[in-house]
């Protein structure tokens, strides 16, 4: 019985320590769950700043805080559920700024104005004359039992200032969210060379199309937009292929700048080392059968060299197979994270004064 029963309290006890065990690691489980989401939310730009609060208990994600529209309320639920472990999300995020201290403060008065039943109103306040100021005529006689003249007339002073009304705040610009994986097709301004450029270097171009989102313009054609050159490799003398590697960095929107992150325009050029060879031997197969019919056999080693001197001069010409992009060339690019704006409608041209041709 005394050994039945130590086994029983030993059992009871492993049971306790692993009960224990799973207790002490849940707890770090659903922190770390929590801080991978609030992580996923920072790096979205439309998200960054926002008093966002994540809590993960059991499999269910609750969601609270504040956001400036659905597009954000949208994209933390999408966040959440990319979790590993999640099966609930409870999304209680608010769209739209809490209401406005001011607003409360100027509805205070009018509440405070109404009449309590409980208490008699107020009695009303005497208000005093306006001064008179007399003015006396010229014909008053002081001698005299008084002036024969009209009344005099009276001036009223005391009179309160106006005060002007204060015009009302307008309200913040709404923000869209533009997602990854939209295509921007810009314009470019500056002309591109393999030969030329160099890595890092920059270039500008235009938005060649409008950037839409759910159907509604959110970035007029037009717009700045700024790159660089990530890879550059000139074509050889005789041989090798060219290369040429573009980003996007940023565009520039109602007078700000956006950050964007791109996947890479890249071009090659074609490899000319085997056509030239085949090139260089039939100018010299040519230049010898011209030479022979020419003057014989004499004639044909002329022939035959100034041949190879016309392929290499073929050569030479077409050694150059770089890319070179021209200004006003149209090239397309793919968003590669989401980028939030503000929208407008206007173009960038719109609002300039135009330069008339009769007064230049």
């Amino acid at each position: 019985m005394k050994a039945r029963a130590s086994l029983y309290v030993t059992a009871l006890v492993l049971m306790a320590v692993l009960g224990l065990g799973v207790a002490c690691t849940k707890a770090p489980n659903d922190a770390q769950i929590s801080s991978d989401i609030q992580n996923r939310m920072n790096q979205d730009s439309g998200l960054q700043g926002k008093p966002l609060n994540v809590q993960f208990a059991d499999g269910t994600v609750t969601l609270s805080g504040t956001v400036d529209n659905e597009n954000q309320r949208a994209a933390a639920a999408r966040y959440a559920s990319a979790e590993p472990g999640v099966k609930q999300i409870i999304n209680n995020l608010q769209v739209g700024p809490a209401a406005a201290p001011a607003d409360t403060a100027q509805m205070q008065p009018a509440e405070e104005m109404k009449p309590s039943s409980a208490t008699p109103p107020p009695a009303p306040k005497r208000h005093r004359s306006p001064v008179r100021t007399r003015t006396v005529p010229s014909s008053y006689d002081e001698s005299g039992p008084g002036p024969s003249a009209s009344p005099a007339p009276t001036t009223a002073t005391n009179i309160a200032p106006v005060t002007p009304a204060i015009p009302a705040a307008p309200p913040a610009p709404q923000k869209v969210t533009i997602p990854s994986g939209t295509t921007l097709a810009v314009r470019l301004v500056d002309t591109i060379d393999s030969e030329t450029a160099q890595p890092g270097q920059s270039f500008k171009a235009t938005l060649d199309s409008p950037l839409a989102f759910e159907g509604d313009v959110v970035v007029p054609a037009g717009y700045d937009v700024e790159g660089h050159v990530v890879d550059v490799k000139s074509a050889g003398k005789f041989a090798g292929q060219s290369l040429l590697a573009l980003q996007l960095d940023r565009i520039s929107v109602g007078g700000k700048y956006y950050n964007i992150q791109t996947d890479q325009y890249r071009r090659q050029g074609a490899s000319r080392t085997k056509n030239t060879a085949e090139k260089v031997g039939a100018g010299a197969a040519i230049g010898a059968i011209i030479g022979g019919i020419a003057g014989g056999g004499k004639g044909a080693g002329i022939g035959a060299a100034a041949g190879g001197g016309l392929g290499g001069g073929v050569q030479a010409a077409t050694h150059g197979q770089q890319i070179k992009l021209a200004s006003e060339s149209v090239l397309n690019f793919t968003l590669q994270g989401p980028v939030t704006v503000v929208p407008t409608t206007r173009g960038p041209n719109e609002g300039r004064q135009k330069l008339d041709a009769n007064n230049q």
